[in-house]
């Protein structure tokens, strides 16, 4: 336990069952079903022939046999076990074993939980939603489009991931074949404060190394070095954006998801939006991003354990100021939140 009582562990945590977590591209469940392991619990989600999604604790009631090892017949998933079909919103549909216009019991049901679509991704909530699926406003803007990344699992805490991504000191040390090697190592003191759309964190400067093709695709830039105008925010639990803004307009929007599988295992997913004029292909201006990830999943996964909710635990300077105030806020929420009841449909 920490000094106010929070765990350090995932797993268990009440207060994470009523958070969203993304599990999937959308392209990923058609129609299904799928499973997902997420908080150390396995669920399953399908689409049904209308493109409506459903989302349950991946057991049959019957003799508990795994839906995601079933297959889509008419819409419906067939468990593998005895064969029983579950339709939109988990309602059981069919006993093979029993006679035609025997009453199916209400048992029988699958207690449907709460699933969304935003951003190209498909989003789970265990429990009542307390906390909001990050905003992304550029979603919605005509002069930016948005790339999609394949769910990466990493091994490594989800606490772990939102700490770096929340830090920007490591950039000269991790990034040095991508970007960080124009970096300075002195960090100037940061302010915390409400960024828009719902995200606390603090804007900076970095000088970016341009040198590398893959560099110079992503900013459209062939200068050495550029300036980036950044802002670095989070939407608890494990959710942060990152803005870049460069002096030739374009603005580069990351927003990086991390989902506990369990206490020391993640996937990992960024979704990009970008107001280019859409003549590079999306893999090409991926491919640097995904090198940035590289290099942060190369140096995390030599990390072990859950990152300490006790700030104690670890030694923190003022560069450090940003990620200690998400633990502080992270701390707060499980020792706060009070367990809810699952809705019984989306």
């Amino acid at each position: 336990m920490t000094a106010n009582g929070a765990s350090t562990h995932l797993v268990g945590q009440p207060a994470l069952d009523h958070q969203w977590y993304p599990i999937a591209l959308s392209e990923d469940v058609a129609p299904g079903p799928v499973g997902f392991q997420v908080i150390g619990r396995r669920f399953v989600v399908w689409r049904s022939d209308g493109g409506s999604l459903t989302a349950a604790i991946d057991r049959c009631p019957h003799r508990e046999a795994p839906l995601s090892a079933g297959r889509m017949v008419d819409g419906c998933v067939e468990c593998p076990y005895h064969g029983w079909r579950f339709g939109p919103g988990g309602r059981c549909e069919l006993v093979p074993s029993s006679p035609a216009g025997t009453r199916i019991p209400p048992k029988a049901h699958l207690d449907a939980l709460w699933v969304e679509e935003r951003y190209g991704l498909i989003w789970l909530c265990p429990g009542t939603p307390q906390g909001l699926i990050p905003v992304i406003p550029q979603e919605h803007d005509a002069s930016f489009r948005r790339l999609n990344t394949p769910f990466q699992r990493w091994a490594v805490s989800a606490t772990r991931i939102t700490d770096n991504f929340m830090d920007f000191s490591h950039f000269p040390f991790v990034h040095t074949a991508t970007f960080g090697g124009a970096q300075e190592t002195v960090v100037p003191p940061l302010h915390m404060g409400d960024l828009p759309d719902g995200y606390r964190g603090y804007a900076y400067d970095v000088m970016a190394d341009n040198t590398t093709d893959k560099g110079q695709t992503t900013t459209g830039q062939d200068a050495d070095v550029l300036h980036r105008r950044m802002t670095t925010g989070y939407v608890l639990p494990f959710s942060v954006r990152s803005t870049i803004a460069y002096e030739s307009g374009l603005e580069h929007i990351l927003l990086l998801l991390a989902t506990p599988v369990d206490d020391v295992n993640s996937l990992f997913n960024f979704v990009v939006w970008r107001n280019d004029d859409f003549s590079v292909p999306a893999e090409e201006i991926m491919a640097f991003d995904l090198a940035i990830g590289a290099e942060d999943q190369a140096m995390l996964e030599q990390l072990e354990g859950v990152l300490p909710m006790d700030l104690a635990a670890t030694v923190s300077v003022q560069s450090d100021r940003p990620s200690v105030e998400w633990r502080r806020s992270l701390a707060a929420l499980l020792d706060g939140a009070a367990p809810g009841e699952s809705p019984s449909g989306t």
